[in-house]
Parts: C-alpha cells; sequence; structure tokens
C-alpha cells in the first residue's frame, strides 16, 4: 500500500506542476530536449567515428541505424516522431567523400543544411584532454553570432541541439568541458576543451609547485583553470536554411559556397589545360624542326631525286 500511496502521490505531484506551468503562476518549466542522431549509407570511417563521438558528448541523444533515402529526407519527421524526439541531427555523405550534416527542429523547423569539413576525432593522439562521459557542457558563443539573422537561428538551434537539459536521466551533475562555437569566413568553428583544474601547493622552502588535482574547487583563489582541447572539431560551412522540418521554403542561401563537386571539376579541368598545352608545345616545335630540315636534332643530308620523301611527296 505504501508502493501506491508513494506513486500516486508522484502522479498527483507533476499534474499539479503541469497546471501550475500552464496557468503560470510560477510554476518552473523544464527544458525538454531529445536528438535523434542518424546517418545514411556510404558514410566513411572518419565519418562514422566524428558520429559516435557527438553521440557519446549528447546523453539526451538516441542514435538510430542508417537512414537509406537521401531525396526523402521529410520521412525523419516522422521517425523522430516515432522515437519521441524534437530535434535531428542527420549525417548525409556523397560520394564516400564529401559530408553534409542537417541540424532540424521537428516538426516546424527550422532545418539548416551544413558541408562539414577538416574533421578531427577524439580518438586522435593529438587529443590530450580528457572529460566525464555524459557532463553537461558550457556552451561558448562568439560575439558574431548576434551581427546578423541567419546566425541568431544557427545558435539558438545550437542552443537547442546540443544544450544537455538539467536533470536529464543519462546526465552527470557535472561540468568539466566546454564547447566552443566560432565564425570565421562565413564558417562555424567547433571546438570542444577540457576544464582542467590544477591547484597550487606550497612545499619545503616556500617554494611552490603546482600538481593537477581533480578535487580543487572553481572558487578557490589558489586554484588554476585552463583548458585543454580534447576533440572532437570541425568546421560547418553553412549552405541553405529552410523554414520548415526538412523542407519548406528557403529562408537564407549561401552565395559563397561553391559545392565540392564543382572544385574537383575545376581541378580536372586546369590539369587537362596543362596538359594540352604543352602537347601544342611539342607539336609546334617537331614542325618548326622540320621547316628548318633538321630531324632528331642532326642536320638532314642532301636529298637526291630518288629519296622517297620526294618520289611521294
Amino acid at each position: 500500500m505504501a508502493a501506491v500511496y508513494k506513486s500516486l502521490a508522484k502522479s498527483s505531484g507533476k499534474a499539479d506542476k503541469e497546471i501550475e506551468v500552464k496557468n503560470g503562476s510560477g510554476g518552473i518549466r523544464k527544458n525538454k530536449q531529445r536528438v535523434l542522431i542518424l546517418s545514411s549509407r556510404g558514410v566513411t570511417y572518419r565519418h562514422r567515428h566524428l558520429l559516435n563521438d557527438l553521440a557519446a558528448m549528447l546523453p539526451h541523444g538516441r542514435k538510430d541505424v542508417k537512414f537509406d533515402s537521401k531525396s526523402k529526407l521529410y520521412q525523419l519527421n516522422e521517425l523522430a516522431e516515432l522515437y519521441n524526439c524534437n530535434n535531428v541531427m542527420f549525417f548525409e555523405a556523397r560520394k564516400g567523400k564529401d559530408l553534409y550534416m542537417w541540424f532540424s527542429k521537428v516538426p516546424n523547423g527550422p532545418t539548416v543544411k551544413f558541408h562539414a569539413q577538416n574533421l578531427h576525432t577524439m580518438e586522435e593522439l593529438q587529443f590530450t584532454g580528457n572529460c566525464l562521459k555524459g557532463s553537461r557542457p558550457i556552451l561558448s558563443f562568439d560575439a558574431t553570432f548576434e551581427t546578423e539573422p541567419h546566425l541568431k537561428v544557427i545558435k539558438e538551434l545550437f542552443l537547442q541541439i546540443f544544450g544537455v537539459p538539467e536533470g536529464q536521466r543519462k546526465s552527470k551533475p557535472f561540468i568539466d568541458h566546454v564547447m566552443a562555437f566560432s565564425v570565421a569566413d562565413g564558417k562555424v568553428w567547433i571546438r570542444n576543451y577540457e576544464v582542467r583544474e590544477v591547484d597550487k601547493v606550497k612545499g619545503e622552502g616556500d617554494e611552490e609547485t603546482t600538481t593537477e588535482k581533480r578535487k580543487g574547487k572553481l572558487g578557490d583563489k589558489e586554484t588554476d583553470i585552463s583548458l585543454v582541447e580534447i576533440g572532437p572539431r570541425f568546421v560547418l560551412t553553412p549552405i541553405i536554411i529552410q523554414e520548415g522540418a526538412f523542407g519548406g521554403p528557403i529562408i537564407y542561401e549561401n552565395k559563397r559556397f561553391i559545392s565540392p563537386n564543382q572544385v574537383r571539376s575545376d581541378l580536372r579541368k586546369s590539369k587537362a589545360t596543362r596538359h594540352n598545352h604543352r602537347q601544342e608545345q611539342h607539336r609546334d616545335g617537331l614542325a618548326r624542326r622540320r621547316g628548318l630540315g633538321l630531324e632528331n636534332g642532326e642536320a638532314m643530308k642532301d636529298k637526291s631525286g630518288l629519296d622517297t620523301r620526294e618520289l611521294f611527296a
């Protein structure tokens, strides 16, 4: 009976809180966010490792199997509703080389499409830091995000996707890493840092030595705090922003974005142009040598009337 009473009391308390929130009577509105993380077919090992790193950083995320279609992305709305997610992070791989990342707010939008470059995962050796799995991050945004309307939309979308809600079931009550978002050259640069605390301990002879301790308090004056990059890190180039969730009118389009297919095509054309130019120079040189009576760099002998070149000219 005691267990039944406790369950009924909890349910009644939740109902009262919901009524207070609806009526605006001072109730606390919780930030309930869930992110569906999935990819298309054709992703490389680096793309897959990046997806796993982001999924490990988001305790409120739900990783799903690969999505077959690349043209009917509106089906992701039904998939997100099925898993009770209101955010979608979709990795779209093209030609086994290019990676496009879709960030969407389900079901009403907006949706932002990015081109991801310079991917570095957590497993690479240059990242020496470490943090607790499931801990909540500090989101640091550059002041440039407040200058243009499309950057404000991107900032709000990042806040709701990468911001771990307080009290999430799989999250830890610690804040030990910082996610930095900065804008440069029209691209969004994303970095992840560990908050490392170093306590100063006085040794013999009034000499001070520094030792790393995890139990140092943030408010301690003798504690030095530094940032150590732990990854992953990548660069996102915004392409388009759609008003709806994987559909609707385009409210922003990046005119400066050049498709990687176009870049590769221009490189092939430039190489072909150089090759054709070298071939033309070679043919012109042969023609000039023949006109001067030279063949293979040596003067030709006097031709007689019985020479085959004279007979069949």
